[in-house]
């Protein structure tokens, strides 16, 4: 009988999609632990159970895996942000292939190569966006990550993955917290909910975005005046109201207090506005690197009506115009769609219009209008596709579509979908996009005959 609270030995056999080990215990029960690695045999502490499957506890590594590296960070078995620390960055790659293969086999039911993952020379001090809970917990004010699965918030004083001012800038707002006597967020009540900050990888310029429950911060004049005295290429401080009682981080009112309204970065030689509000990859060093896999995939000979749909702030849109005849972008963010356009003026970029709206109304009224594309790209969030606007594109016949995704389980959804009506998956190649994370960015080119090309 399999009890809660019981120990047990068993053997890693795989790791899930959330960097969990795969234990089979006794009579063949599955048990999910964190910190564990393949191949490992390990004791474990049985904390939640179910009919045929549980959650355990590592207790001890009986038998240890050669994959094993040390964490670099104190906090990393207790927050739900980086699930691989302990995983040498070769092996976190491999895991991450056999991720998308495995979903693109058992869910989409496509066989094709799937080429190894692209990775980086550092994978550490990546991410240019970071945000930061801050809860008021038995009187105290904690600043940090939440712990998986829960919204326990784990201090962290130097997180190994942000670009080092964000860290920086998190200090200082924890110190202006404290010196202030400024209450946490906690069950509607309390003044800051989140700390955003953003980073232009190779502008250097700094964005702090405030998530309050009202208007207004006392002392904001003095928490202004710190951040420019300690954080070089301060750029930008806004207060956002989130009054609302939801796990959405930004509300919709932002006002800017000091600075401009945004930051401004390069991918290649474009240059990019980026918002508060605006989506951009967090990290811009494989950016540049996956939407060069994108311009190769679509292979643009200048002639091309190209859709990129879920464009965020134009940055797929913009790249992928200077090879194709003209490009619309579709985002339904009005921020996004203002950065977009200001983007094209800046770069000086004609042969491109952005719409506001979502993809799967705008796309199925563009198409009954006779607008249509030679080639779509797709970079969709983690839900995937949406059915309406996928059966728009089958319809529409494009020569090529081109799917960018950060969810390997709805990749393999939608291109099952597309497989089934006339598409062919002929190349796929995953980007690692998040090291020491089992999250992966993958791109996959679709075409209706077939061709690699």
């Amino acid at each position: 009988m399999i009890k809660k609270n019981n120990e047990y030995d068993g053997d890693v056999i795989d790791i899930n999609h959330d960097g969990q080990g795969v234990l089979k215990i006794e009579e063949n029960y599955t048990v999910f632990v964190s910190n564990v690695l393949v191949g490992e045999r390990v004791r474990i502490k049985l904390i939640k159970a179910k009919k045929t499957y549980g959650y355990g506890k590592l207790i001890e590594i009986l038998k240890p895996c050669s994959d094993r590296v040390l964490s670099q960070c104190s906090v990393s078995s207790q927050c739900g942000g980086c699930t691989l620390c302990h995983v040498d960055y070769k092996t976190q790659l491999f895991y991450k292939k056999r991720l998308v293969e495995e979903n693109l086999k058992r869910i989409g039911k496509i066989d094709v190569l799937v080429e190894d993952v692209i990775g980086m020379d550092y994978p550490l001090h990546y991410r240019n966006k970071a945000q930061f809970p801050v809860r008021e917990v038995n009187g105290k004010t904690l600043i940090g990550f939440y712990a998986k699965n829960s919204h326990n918030v784990i201090s962290c004083d130097n997180c190994k993955i942000q670009n080092p001012k964000i860290n920086c800038v998190k200090d200082i707002v924890e110190k202006f917290i404290h010196d202030n006597g400024i209450r946490g967020y906690n069950e509607k009540t309390g003044e800051i909910r989140h700390i955003l900050v953003r980073v232009g990888n190779k502008t250097g310029q700094v964005m702090v975005v405030l998530v309050l429950n009202q208007d207004k911060l006392k002392n904001i004049h003095v928490l202004v005046e710190m951040l420019k005295d300690k954080v070089d290429q301060l750029t930008s401080v806004v207060i956002n109201v989130n009054n609302k009682d939801t796990n959405v981080i930004l509300g919709d009112k932002s006002i800017l207090v000091w600075g401009k309204e945004y930051i401004e970065d390069y991918i290649g030689n474009l240059k990019f506005r980026i918002s508060s509000k605006s989506f951009y990859q967090v990290n811009s060093i494989q950016t540049e690197i996956l939407y060069s896999k994108v311009l190769e995939f679509a292979n643009l000979t200048g002639d091309e009506t190209v859709f990129d749909l879920y464009c965020g702030i134009g940055t797929i849109t913009l790249t992928l115009a200077n090879s194709a005849k003209f490009v619309y972008g579709v985002e339904v963010v009005p921020d996004a769609i203002k950065n977009a356009k200001d983007n094209a003026k800046t770069n000086h970029i004609e042969n491109v219009e952005f719409i506001e709206g979502e993809a799967q109304k705008v796309i199925p009224k563009m198409y009954q209008e006779g607008i249509k594309a030679d080639v779509v790209v797709v970079d969709p969030p983690r839900k995937g596709c949406d059915e309406e606007l996928l059966n728009t594109l089958v319809a529409m016949e494009p020569k090529k579509i081109v799917y960018v995704s950060c969810n390997p389980a709805t990749l393999a959804r939608d291109l099952k979908f597309l497989s089934e009506k006339g598409f062919v998956a002929t190349k796929v190649q995953p980007v690692d996009m998040f090291p020491m994370s089992m999250h992966v960015e993958s791109v996959v080119l679709m075409s209706r005959d077939g061709a690699r090309q």
